[in-house]
């Protein structure tokens, strides 16, 4: 979101974070997120935006393609800690999205 606000990222890329810091730093994102969505139109999904990536890379990218990779990696990572629950022996969280949505978890 900073990114795409042309703004200093909040954090540093890989930053040490306790469970409640990432929890209160979580539960920040639905309304940071209704906040920038509701300042776009639709043809503002084309809108180019640069930024550097994690190492320093300079792209550009539109927003549409951007707020694409947030939504699809986030289940990425949902996968990833999901495998590494199953390999420790817990039963991972049902996480996907529908589940979410009817179970009222998503806003």
């Amino acid at each position: 979101r900073a990114r795409m606000l042309a703004e200093e990222a909040p954090f540093a890329v890989w930053p040490e974070l306790s469970v409640e810091e990432c929890d209160q730093e979580a539960r920040k994102l639905p309304g940071l997120w209704r906040q920038y969505l509701a300042g776009r139109s639709p043809q503002s999904l084309e809108d180019t935006i640069p930024y550097k990536n994690s190492k320093g890379e300079s792209y550009r990218s539109t927003v549409r393609d951007i707020l694409t990779h947030v939504f699809m990696h986030s289940a990425y990572h949902r996968g990833q800690i999901a495998s590494d629950m199953r390999q420790a022996g817990h039963v991972p969280a049902y996480t996907d999205f529908i589940h979410g949505v009817r179970q009222g978890l998503v806003e």
